[in-house]
């Protein structure tokens, strides 16, 4: 899954300039993923970092809807809205988007799961517990969570997204739709990100397929001392403990040696 933020302001610093010829730079890129082995293309119109601006629904349709339309009359690739607004996913459905990504898992918008429902989309279930107070800033290294307080990280991890299942199937969403992402970066320490993608077999457990999306994180920087750019290493090394431990799906900015890495894991893992 390629990253496309149609932001100003993403973390990673690969958002697409909102404005001028950004629909145009954004197909561009998207194709440019495809070429690199993307599967799956995951547009926002919102940065989720730490300390990002909220953005009105008005505005995030207007930032998503051109760029989606754009790339399905060029390509037939699966289309995800990276989204927690059931407004925002509604007109990327509607604009040829194919997947829901909802950062919230369900818990921001009533409205998400009955869309989601009469739609029939593939929902992703990420889980949250982002507190912006919790969070300290340094402008090298990004947001780190410090008062991430769990009493046992996996068990509540995973109680938390089968209550987000719960609430998607009472709306009517098919079962066999539901993808979960155990929210890397999200309202957990450095350390909690760390043992969640080791125990990440844990989430997979629970008999739905997995989204891993540890691209670039500050989990990454604080570990390696790192800005963003510069943190391609930790993340492949991530995304490999990860796949071993069962992610379905990978969520990336680096698409092209990110397909390499994948392909090899796959063979290896593959060969017993």
């Amino acid at each position: 899954m390629g990253i496309l933020n149609i932001t100003p302001d993403s973390f990673s610093g690969d958002g697409l300039v909102v404005g001028g010829d950004a629909t145009r730079r954004a197909l561009e890129k998207a194709l440019q993923f495809i070429e690199d082995g993307a599967d799956i293309l995951d547009i926002g119109g919102e940065s989720t970092r730490p300390g990002s601006q909220v953005v009105s629904a008005q505005e995030e349709i207007e930032r998503v809807v051109p760029v989606i339309h754009a790339i399905r009359q060029q390509t037939d690739i699966t289309i995800s809205v990276d989204t927690y607004k059931a407004d925002v996913a509604a007109a990327a459905l509607g604009a040829g988007a194919d997947w829901i990504n909802d950062v919230w898992a369900l818990r921001a918008d009533p409205q998400m799961a009955p869309l989601a429902a009469r739609t029939g989309a593939p929902l992703v279930l990420m889980h949250n517990r982002s507190k912006p107070g919790e969070v300290i800033l340094q402008q090298r290294l990004g947001g780190m969570y410090q008062g991430a307080e769990y009493h046992d990280l996996m068990g509540e991890v995973c109680e938390e997204l089968l209550d987000s299942v719960c609430i998607a199937e009472n709306a009517g969403v098919a079962r066999h739709s539901i993808i979960m992402d155990p929210g890397i970066g999200f309202g957990k320490t450095v350390t909690q990100n760390l043992e969640l993608i080791a125990r990440l077999n844990e989430v997979k457990g629970l008999g739905f397929p997995v989204l891993l999306g540890p691209s670039r994180k500050s989990f990454i920087g604080y570990t390696l001392d790192l800005p963003p750019e510069e943190r391609l290493e930790g993340t492949l090394a991530a995304l490999a403990v990860g796949i071993t431990r069962g992610a379905n799906i990978v969520r990336v900015h680096d698409v092209r040696q990110t397909f390499r890495l994948t392909k090899m894991v796959d063979a290896i893992l593959g060969s017993v």
